[in-house]
């Protein structure tokens, strides 16, 4: 365990002989010991004598920016006087800062002010239709998750603050989330947030709307008023701040949220997809949760015709087992013949796989790219019937192929000018 220089630590609770006078403040943060990378543990103590004392892996490095640092934080929440004790295990600066903050508000919960570290990443333009093969679910109090997540390349980060977020952290995590949104670059992937169950969702709004998340998912939704309910707070947080105000995905959990997806569906026009969570869904109708799926079935059939009947994306489930490679292949391809377009992912490892089984395969985009050139030729000679040799095309499967060629162009799948290759090679055929 990291121990601060020349002492041992205190215990946690204060439970120590105390001097004359008031009681000591004392709030505390973040993690602490000798496994810990990338974060830091800091005690804020009003009453006694104020400093700041460090022990830090990086000292040699960055031990007086990391004071300074604190100097300025504390200045800034009004700590200027107390005493400021920081193990640190190579946390970058706004770890500290949303640790030193946390800290500080734990010690003294009459400070509302804030200390927002300078943004380095620009507020975000949330876009309703884009790719949601993978969204990679990231704890929302672990920072070395974070660090590294926009190199997997997922199509989405979820910044957690409901289940994987103990009940005692939850104020925590809302500040380093927070700090994350303004510095932490995360790449091309879809910035999400994951609120906690209303009311106390409502919360988080408030301290991490400002940053620019580009959706907020919405846990154990089982109605509209809901939904609407974070659009208005939504809306009004995001006016004030001068962002965008962000897309909702609501989360289906139960059976009377599977009942009423459609309204759920429909409650926003900011509702731009709609999951669901199998763990608490099965957990409410009282059942085991398999692997074959089938005590769900009826509740993700629901979902996917709920969510194309509202113009939306229906997005899948996650699959719990990191191990089980093949399982989860499985599972992404029964979850595309649903209808599902995207799936929830526990694990980097998860990624991969998932953008594959979601991608059109060769013999998809082949009858794909036939049916649509079909459907050109009889359109451009004024005809009204479309046919593949002897087979008439309706319009639904023209649609559906649609679909199959935009997504393989987006893929890189298949070329932007993929019509004038196929015309190339009938006509080398044809020589």
């Amino acid at each position: 365990m990291i121990k601060p220089s020349g002492q041992s630590r205190p215990p946690t609770n204060g439970a120590q002989d105390a001097p004359a006078g008031p009681p000591d403040r004392i709030g505390e943060a973040g993690s602490m010991g000798d496994d810990v990378r990338s974060d830091c543990w800091v005690r804020v103590t009003f009453g006694n004598e104020p400093g700041i004392q460090l022990n830090s892996r990086v000292e040699v490095f960055y031990g007086e920016s990391i004071r300074s640092l604190a100097s300025e934080a504390a200045e800034a929440l009004g700590a200027a006087g107390a005493s400021i004790q920081i193990e640190d295990g190579g946390a970058l600066p706004w770890v500290i800062a949303a640790r030193l903050e946390a800290a500080v508000k734990a010690a003294d919960s009459g400070i509302v002010d804030s200390y927002l570290p300078e943004r380095t990443i620009p507020h975000r333009t949330p876009v309703a239709d884009r790719l949601r093969r993978s969204r990679l679910y990231l704890p929302g109090n672990t920072p070395r998750f974070m660090l590294n997540a926009g190199l997997h390349a997922p199509d989405g980060i979820i910044l957690d603050l409901e289940d994987s977020v103990a009940p005692t952290r939850k104020k925590q995590a809302r500040l380093l989330v927070r700090n994350a949104l303004r510095c932490h670059d995360f790449g091309p992937a879809e910035v999400m947030v994951r609120i906690n169950q209303l009311p106390l969702g409502l919360e988080d709004l408030e301290v991490i709307l400002p940053e620019g998340p580009e959706m907020i998912l919405i846990p154990k939704v089982e109605n509209p008023e809901q939904v609407q309910e974070v659009e208005t707070a939504c809306n009004s947080i995001a006016d004030k701040a001068g962002v965008f105000p962000p897309l909702l995905m609501p989360i289906i959990e139960s059976g009377r949220g599977a009942w009423l997806a459609l309204d759920i569906a429909e409650a926003s026009p900011q509702v731009a997809a709609l999951t669901i969570g199998l763990e608490d869904y099965t957990a409410d109708l009282g059942v085991e949760r398999t692997a074959e799926g089938r005590e769900s079935f009826w509740a993700r059939a629901q979902l996917v015709n709920a969510a194309r009947a509202a113009g939306i994306q229906p997005i899948d489930t996650v699959f719990s087992d990191v191990d089980d490679v093949e399982g989860l292949r499985a599972s992404v391809l029964e979850a595309k013949a649903l209808g599902f377009v995207g799936k929830g992912c526990i694990h980097p490892r998860q990624i991969r796989v998932i953008h594959e089984a979601f991608a059109p395969t060769t013999s998809e985009i082949e009858k794909a790219t036939k049916i649509v050139e079909a459907f050109d030729l009889a359109r451009s000679r004024g005809e009204g019937v479309v046919a593949l040799g002897s087979k008439m095309i309706d319009p639904p499967v023209v649609q559906r192929a649609q679909r199959t060629v935009d997504l393989a162009v987006t893929l890189g799948l298949l070329g932007q000018n993929w019509r004038e290759q196929e015309a190339e090679k009938e006509e080398a055929s044809d020589a």
